[in-house]
């Protein structure tokens, strides 16, 4: 049972791996609702994943070298494994979209609520998955991740926003920037977790993330539609 007040150095190392992850298509859906520049989006979300297949791996295993775990033995992301994973899982999904997007933009805006959908439920099943193989640790690691997720969440809202705003950017790119720094793939940092380094309890705090993060893209919706109604209203009234 994890009953020490620390924060468990596999807790630790997989809010590294949900920290690298790239938003997707869901950050694009939510751009797109939160009236936010969803081509600027799009275009981050295809820079984040080029990045991350390199970025992740590399991560990771700096979390692992500093917050090692006693009594497991050595454990290490394999880079060579991990990267041809994030390949298939991510490089080729964006390639494949972007290319639907150039020859057929409508299918392409359908298809991604539909991918949306779809990855919501697998993010939900997975979470299952590692709730049951956990047992009763799995609310000891809940309960142990679920602070510092939240706040990784905000911080990534709060900071794309600000860089936008110190760029002068318009507020359908601040927008756009804090969702895609505050909306990530959970799907991906559970597989990285599970299937390449083979630790669940690592999965917990991406398994959070999928969670706690609908709650904060809510209310930037919300947010980012009113404000943008009440920018409409001003340039309508006369001068």
């Amino acid at each position: 049972m994890v009953r020490n007040r620390t924060l468990p150095p596999l807790v630790a190392a997989g809010l590294v791996i949900i920290a690298a992850c790239p938003g997707g298509t869901t950050s694009n859906l939510i751009a797109y609702l939160a009236r936010a520049n969803v081509a600027l989006s799009i275009v981050l979300t295809v820079i984040a994943s080029l990045i991350t297949i390199v970025t992740l791996p590399i991560f990771a295993n700096l979390a692992l070298g500093i917050w090692p775990v006693a009594g497991v033995g050595d454990i290490h992301v394999p880079v060579l494994r991990t990267i041809a994973l994030l390949l298939a899982l991510v490089l080729v999904p964006v390639l494949i979209g972007m290319a639907v997007r150039a020859v057929r933009p409508a299918i392409a805006h359908a298809m991604e609520r539909a991918v949306s959908v779809f990855g919501g439920l697998v993010l939900a099943a997975l979470i299952v998955v590692i709730s049951v193989s956990l047992g009763d640790e799995f609310w000891e690691y809940l309960r142990s991740a679920g602070l510092p997720v939240i706040l990784l969440n905000l911080g990534g809202l709060t900071v794309g926003f600000g860089v936008m705003a110190l760029a002068r950017a318009s507020w359908a790119d601040r927008v756009a920037g804090a969702v895609e720094l505050g909306i990530k793939n959970a799907t991906i940092g559970i597989l990285i977790a599970v299937t390449v380094i083979g630790q669940p309890e690592m999965a917990v705090p991406s398994g959070v993330y999928g969670l706690l993060m609908y709650a904060s893209a809510a209310a930037v919706i919300w947010y980012g539609r009113r404000h943008t109604r009440r920018l409409e209203n001003r340039a309508d009234e006369p001068t």
